[in-house]
């Protein structure tokens, strides 16, 4: 274990938006050191903690904190948004204040409090060129040439949308790798299956880069409700059942606002014992 504290413990948060869940390990006061074996570590939901992501807070100069993301399989993911509302909701709570600043690989992005105890974050501007995506050659993002003609956004993470009939139906287990590992993506991508239901409300599901099937996903939601707007299939504001729960998208002028709950579930303590075998 490549930190000094392997022979004291780490603290640790457990937290889930929507059912899309995540640990959190602040290090603005301590000395860990999180690398891809410990994320690997703590993703095992049979021998770790288990998570979709694993969040790292450190304090940076141009912002109140700053978030490195993990997958469950030790890669490095660009943002989370479910995970950047959670650590927002706890960060305020804990300061006393309704707005916050949070860098991210995406810059610096804002959360406010919002009524009933929800918190929207502002995602950023979605990445609809090719290059910035990123695609491995240059095309159209707004239908790529795969069977079912799909939407590619980037949102701080390559995503990739279709619009189904009927997401439910969607074998997302079958489908989700072999989108997420297509060759078209250099750096693979999350996968979206969406179906309109009503007037400006999407049902969509989630298979995660690093992953797999996720009960929601934010930066997800956002590339998708970005998708639909572009095809012309809803207008900018827009709901989103996910399997975890709903969550609402508005993308503005200055960029894609993201808003739904967050619970903080537990805090713990990983053991010198778990962590001197990593």
């Amino acid at each position: 274990m490549q930190h000094d504290t392997a022979s004291k413990g780490l603290p640790f948060m457990k937290m889930h938006g929507l059912g899309n869940d995540f640990v959190v390990i602040d290090q603005r006061d301590g000395d860990a050191v999180v690398d891809a074996a410990l994320a690997r570590a703590l993703g095992d939901r049979h021998r770790g903690v288990g998570f979709d992501q694993l969040a790292v807070l450190t304090a940076p100069k141009d912002a109140d904190i700053a978030l490195t993301f993990f997958n469950a399989d030790g890669s490095v993911s660009g943002a989370c948004g479910n995970a950047t509302r959670c650590i927002a909701q706890y960060e305020m709570t804990r300061l006393g204040r309704d707005a916050l600043t949070l860098k991210t690989e995406r810059g610096v992005l804002s959360a406010v409090q919002v009524a009933d105890g929800l918190v929207g974050v502002n995602m950023g501007q979605p990445m609809l060129d090719w290059a910035d995506v990123p695609l491995a050659q240059e095309m159209d993002t707004l239908a790529l040439p795969i069977d079912g003609a799909p939407t590619a956004t980037g949102m701080g993470n390559p995503h990739c949308t279709f619009f189904v009939d009927d997401a439910e139906t969607v074998d997302l287990e079958a489908l989700g790798p072999l989108f997420e590992h297509h060759e078209l993506f250099p750096e693979r991508t999350n996968v979206q299956f969406a179906s309109l239901i009503g007037e400006n409300h999407l049902r969509m599901r989630v298979w995660e880069r690093g992953v797999g099937v996720t009960l929601a996903s934010g930066s997800s939601s956002c590339a998708t409700a970005v998708a639909a707007a572009r095809k012309g299939l809803t207008g900018r504001q827009v709901a989103i059942d996910l399997d975890g729960g709903r969550i609402d998208i508005d993308w503005r002028e200055d960029g894609v606002w993201m808003t739904g709950p967050t619970a903080h579930v537990f805090s713990g303590h990983l053991t010198p014992t778990f962590l001197a075998n990593i």
